[in-house]
């Protein structure tokens, strides 16, 4: 078996159905630039009513139809924000959670203390969240997934992944493993997927591998790490 095999995201998304929200960080194949990309997918209306949004440099997700919202607490959300040369995405509200706890002077792995898993039983959907340093010389990413210990969820299970970024590599960790009732959590380590130089191919391959039944919104950033400007690209199912 090798573990270091890198297929590319279309590969590893090739007959899922539901693999949920989900976080990719890595390095352009060139190694320039830090590579973002961030999805949702819904199956009931109240998931399927929502957009991306961009807003003075950060990312919210919004109601489509602000009329027809039946609860604002788990799909309403700051997805990406930057803090001096460092990149948060999440698939929530921890969004804040990690921006306020950085600027205080702790970590990422700290200011996720705070946070655990969704409170939608019986899903129990983790958290995954994503910081990216952008530094020229020594770039680096970090990836978390909050999660339930058991199907009762009486306690958060919390696992941090640290990498240094490499050309041509990224990582990718999803809410779960497949479509199921419930939905069964992520499990092992993030998904090594294969990055290239063209953002416009990778915006493409991404969304045309995710269900198009199921998908809502894809945002992709990336950024050069030498002064840190991006080029970015936004796809809302919903327009």
């Amino acid at each position: 078996m090798n573990v270091y095999l890198t297929p590319s995201i279309s590969e590893r998304l090739s007959g899922n159905a539901y693999p949920g929200r989900g976080i990719v960080l890595g390095l352009s194949e060139d190694g320039s630039r830090a590579v973002t990309a961030y999805f949702i997918m819904g199956r009931s209306a109240n998931s399927r009513n929502r957009v991306f949004t961009l807003r003075d440099g950060a990312l919210y997700t919004e109601p489509f139809d602000a009329s027809k919202v039946e609860d604002p607490s788990l799909i309403i959300y700051a997805a990406l924000r930057k803090l001096g040369n460092r990149l948060i995405v999440t698939n929530g509200d921890q969004t804040d959670t990690v921006y306020e706890g950085l600027a205080a002077g702790k970590s990422f792995s700290e200011a996720l203390e705070a946070r655990c898993f969704e409170p939608d039983a019986p899903n129990l959907t983790p958290r995954i969240s994503g910081l990216y340093t952008l530094e020229a010389e020594k770039p680096r990413y970090e990836l978390s997934i909050l999660k339930s210990i058991d199907p009762e969820g009486s306690d958060c299970a919390r696992h941090t992944f640290s990498y240094p970024a490499k050309p041509g590599l990224g990582h990718f960790i999803h809410t779960y493993v497949r479509d199921g009732k419930p939905l069964p959590s992520f499990q092992g380590e993030p998904e090594r997927v294969a990055l290239g130089n063209d953002i416009e191919a990778f915006t493409a391959q991404l969304w045309n591998s995710l269900n198009e039944e199921n998908r809502i919104s894809l945002y992709v950033r990336f950024t050069r790490l030498s002064d840190g400007s991006y080029e970015d690209r936004l796809i809302n199912r919903n327009k």
